[in-house]
């Protein structure tokens, strides 16, 4: 197949977009692959398409081949069977919502387990029908609050959602292990550098979890892996290892201190140390009582919530929201305050807390018998010796603090080093959330039902056309992949004389003939264009057909390396082909 440039719906741009952050965004506008039409959604224009369709192809090979049936839902999804589940209301404003002329209200879906479950429910019913495996590739919707960085985070996105329906956990556990290395086979198809980390299930519910997140510094993700072992996870995830007990027997008793002037934790560490109290203090002795607010969905009103947690830690927002979700969660601001005067700001303590039934959660660190400096919940004064298990009692524990760079890491091996990526696949193990919402069942052998088990794995298919951008650049352009480059060969016509164009047109009719897909810059436009055009395009293999191909020669010039050789005309077709493996 031959595509002309000098047809082809196509303007490259010389400037980055005003809106661009990052490389993808920047190269595939500046290329003419996508096109901006609001606020986190965009037009696919056609070499961007062809990359997009690439990636698609892979993706479907695979999922074919552990056994996986595509199918086809609406994007426009009624009402109940996401109130059934809840997520109607979990989603929050992350959920397009709307009505039709005669009031009934339907969204714009943002994921389908509810609709594969009934479509299971609706179709089998026998233990011989099982297991199964469905997937699609869709367009889905979420109200992103900050949709950013062109298509790598959009409020409408094509994404590959597959389901597997086994009849028991052993079953889900081999689904599961099918897709994970399907997952694998992709991304190493697809050329990128990734991670797989233990992840939370988030919205989606569920047990076993894992993201594979491409490694760009880029990313919105922060992972974290052990030095020492495979451990890695999204920080999201990072279970807290706790110390051990202590007796509570014997210990000093709590004593308030007249703390003037301390309402952060390095000005109360200062006051500490020098206030004569016979020993050194540093902010991992403080206990850092943080208040938030939840709300739960479909509620309207707001809880308070404690957090207790080292005072040289700083509360992540997204660990917090994971672990709290599916409620909102938001810090305090000046009005609450105002309205809860038990709230000391600056020096909050577990006993007004309890006292005001505040449910209390403290991190993981926080054991029985250890022993805290705190506020003693009155201004300018703090209470040292603090036990917990003795002189307060937390509700229990949340993953809410801030993971560094030298914790220890939850296997025991090693400490932990932290990086960035971008999720490009998540799996999960999502047992019978739904199956038992929706009543699932097939008859067993002994004609008894049994509760099917599901398994959810997705895969941000238009996400990855950006990844695999922002993993595969140099500063002239894109350097796409072979696997998913919109064309095997870009041809440049380098002059005006007839017979470099005839030379061009009969060496990409050649190839086009033995299955080759060419892009042949036919334009009559200078050399200098048509190669900045080149490289900003980045088919990974580019023949300058010019003035050599008087003396019989033309160059390859392999887009990655940069290196180019001049070939034979009369056997550059097999040397190309040799290159794509033809």
């Amino acid at each position: 197949m031959i595509t002309r440039m000098s047809s082809l719906f196509l303007r490259t741009l010389r400037e980055d977009p005003a809106d661009a952050e990052v490389p993808s965004h920047k190269l595939l506008v500046r290329a003419g692959y996508v096109r901006r039409v609001a606020p986190g959604g965009y037009s696919w224009l056609p070499l961007g398409l062809k990359v997009l369709r690439r990636i698609e192809a892979i993706v479907r090979e695979e999922m074919e081949a552990i056994g996986g049936q595509e199918i086809q839902f609406p994007a426009l999804l009624p009402k109940e069977p996401y109130e059934t589940s809840g997520r109607w209301t979990e989603y929050g404003p992350n959920l397009f919502r709307l009505k039709d002329r005669k009031g009934a209200d339907y969204l714009l879906g943002p994921t389908h387990e509810e609709l594969f479950a009934l479509t299971v429910k609706g179709e089998y019913n026998s233990y011989k029908d099982y297991p199964v495996t469905l997937y699609q590739v869709q367009t889905k919707y979420r109200d992103e609050a900050r949709p950013r960085a062109g298509v790598l985070r959009g409020r409408e996105f094509v994404m590959k959602d597959s389901y597997s329906f086994d009849l028991d956990d052993a079953g889900l556990d081999a689904s599961y292990a099918r897709h994970r290395a399907a997952y694998i086979r992709i991304f190493e198809r697809l050329g990128l550098d990734y991670v797989v980390v233990s992840a939370t299930s988030g919205a989606m519910g569920g047990s076993a979890s894992e993201e594979f997140l491409a490694v760009a510094d880029t990313g919105e993700d922060t992972y974290v892996r052990s030095t020492e072992s495979g451990y890695a996870a999204n920080v999201e995830a990072v279970v807290t290892p706790a110390p051990p007990e202590r007796a509570v027997e014997g210990r000093p008793e709590a004593q308030v201190h007249y703390t003037p002037g301390t309402p952060t934790i390095e000005t109360l560490v200062d006051f500490l140390n020098g206030a004569g109290l016979g020993r050194t203090f540093t902010a991992a002795d403080t206990l850092k009582n943080v208040l938030v607010k939840l709300r739960e969905p479909g509620e309207k009103e707001w809880k308070l919530l404690g957090i207790g947690l080292p005072g040289d830690r700083e509360v992540d927002l997204k660990r917090l929201e994971a672990a709290v979700e599916p409620a909102e969660v938001a810090l305090l601001d000046e009005a609450d305050f105002a309205a809860n005067k038990f709230l000391v700001k600056g020096y909050i303590g577990p006993g007004a807390l309890a006292a005001a039934g505040v449910r209390y959660l403290v991190d993981p660190r926080v054991v029985k018998g250890t022993a805290w400096v705190t506020g003693a919940d009155k201004a300018d004064h703090h209470v040292v010796d603090l036990l917990c298990g003795r002189d307060f009692m937390p509700d229990g524990t949340i993953e809410a603090a801030e993971v560094k760079e030298g914790d220890a890491s939850p296997d025991g091996q090693g400490t932990l080093v932290a990086a960035r990526g971008i999720e490009i696949g998540h799996i999960f193990q999502l047992g019978r959330k739904y199956t038992d919402a929706f009543q699932v069942d097939a008859l067993g052998p002994d004609s008894k039902p049994v509760r099917i088990t599901m398994g959810s794995y997705g895969i941000g298919i238009s996400r990855l056309v950006a990844v695999i951008a922002e993993q595969h650049h140099d500063e002239l352009g894109l350097v796409w992949p072979r696997a998913v480059a919109p064309a095997d060969v870009h041809i440049v016509i380098a002059g005006k004389d007839e017979t470099v164009a005839e030379g061009g047109e009969r060496i990409a009719s050649e190839l086009s003939d033995r299955g080759a897909r060419v892009l042949l810059d036919d334009r009559k436009a200078s050399p200098g264009v048509k190669f900045a055009d080149a490289e900003l395009v980045g088919v990974p293999t580019i023949l300058v057909v010019g003035r050599g191909l008087a003396n019989g020669v033309v160059e390859v010039k392999d887009r990655g390396s940069g290196e180019r050789v001049e070939v034979p005309v009369d056997g550059v077709v097999d040397h190309l082909l040799g290159l794509l493996g033809k």
